[in-house]
């Protein structure tokens, strides 16, 4: 894919998004608590059919939905792709009847769903997980355990940085039950959060949404919750990340958007030095710079995309390209623009003062920035290795 243009009709459902999220998103968002799940708010994102979008649509879908939404309401963005993050497992590796009992609610906004991957020891390096799933004879649940021969087995550890924790309904939870080293001995779990031994608690964040921890205390499963197989959970998390980093991208391209426009209006219209701040040179370089850094990481975020949905071998690579392009954009963007606007940008409720504290976060979820040019290099050499 060299290049990317929106049709017609994907440019006017984009510009109904962005109405969408100003006219019926942002009024919920601000009614809601920070640190707390906004239920109405994922209510009605259900209601517009957006969730459903989520699980329907493909990579590039996917970015548009979230770069339009993250213009105008960033909360109503995130509040959406969580839900993708924590339901996506379930979709594409749970059984019929996991996904029959719990991703209509998720589509509805009724039932929140979380992705447990991170812990206290294991935020970057996902294959260093500790989560223990130890062989439980008696089964998940008191002794509910069947297939495969397997009793179960008991969740014994922490999770930690894990957004809509504790207040989700369900959890994906990646577990090490053994099978093999690394990464090879991992499951993947659907865990109720009202199962026996799971508690939780917020942790207090530099963001709008809730995050917490998770503990597990003998958390019994069984083979009923398993998503996918034993020992390749580690794949299930990957194909998950693979998906959604791009759109991590596309959300940072979203906010930068939103700065870069914030940041014309202002600056063709005050007044400074005998003329506007968009006449002097210094001013318009710099927004020049970051029309130019905003567009380039875009173009990226798509051609990660396309690539996805059309089954390329790169996508690992050209998807850690795209989130890390996109979000270290996004935060020179914000941050050039917050300059630019001067005092009146750090008063609290400006939108420059939202997108401050917003921008910074995805440099470091779903994979730190470091992590992402690790992978990149490791696509680049295994692609010139001796065979």
């Amino acid at each position: 894919m060299t290049g990317f243009a929106l049709g017609v009709d994907q440019e006017e459902w984009c510009a109904h998004l962005r109405a969408l999220s100003a006219d019926r998103l942002r009024p919920l968002a601000d009614k809601g608590e920070p640190g707390r799940i906004n239920r109405p708010l994922l209510a009605e994102l259900g209601e517009l059919g957006l969730l459903e979008r989520v699980f329907a649509s493909g990579a590039l879908e996917l970015c548009l939905l979230r770069e339009s939404l993250a213009y105008g309401c960033t909360e109503a963005e995130t509040a959406l792709a969580l839900q993708g993050l924590g339901a996506y497992p379930v979709l594409r590796a749970g059984s019929e009847v996991q996904r029959a009992r719990w991703l209509p609610g998720v589509r509805a906004g009724r039932t929140v769903a979380a992705f447990a991957l991170s812990e206290p020891g294991a935020g970057s390096d996902a294959a260093a997980l500790a989560l223990e799933a130890a062989p439980d004879s008696r089964g998940a649940a008191g002794g509910r355990g069947r297939g495969r021969g397997r009793g179960g087995w008991r969740l014994s550890g922490e999770k930690c940085w894990i957004s809509n924790a504790p207040e989700a309904d369900f959890y994906t939870v990646f577990a090490r039950t053994g099978e093999g080293p690394g990464a090879k001995g991992v499951s993947a779990f659907l865990v109720p959060a009202d199962r026996p031994g799971l508690t939780g608690e917020p942790l207090d964040m530099l963001s709008p949404h809730p995050i917490g921890s998770l503990a597990f205390d003998g958390v019994p499963v069984g083979p009923e919750d398993l998503l996918g197989e034993p020992g390749r959970g580690f794949r299930v998390a990957m194909d998950t990340l693979n998906l959604f980093r791009p759109s991590v991208g596309a959300f940072a391209v979203g906010m930068a958007r939103a700065a870069l426009d914030a940041t014309l209006a202002y600056t063709a219209g005050r007044t400074a030095f005998g003329g506007v701040l968009g006449d002097l040179q210094a001013v318009a370089h710099r927004v020049a710079e970051m029309a130019t850094r905003t567009e380039a990481a875009r173009l990226l975020v798509y051609a990660a995309a396309g690539a996805y949905d059309s089954g390329s071998p790169d996508v690992p690579r050209r998807a850690a390209m795209a989130k890390l392009l996109a979000t270290e954009t996004a935060q020179y963007v914000v941050d050039h623009a917050v300059q630019l606007h001067g005092a009146v940008a750090l008063r609290r409720g400006h939108l420059l003062e939202h997108l401050y504290r917003e921008v910074r976060a995805p440099r470091i979820y779903e994979g730190a920035s470091e992590v992402q040019r690790t992978i990149i290099a490791k696509e680049m050499y295994r692609a010139v290795a001796p065979r």
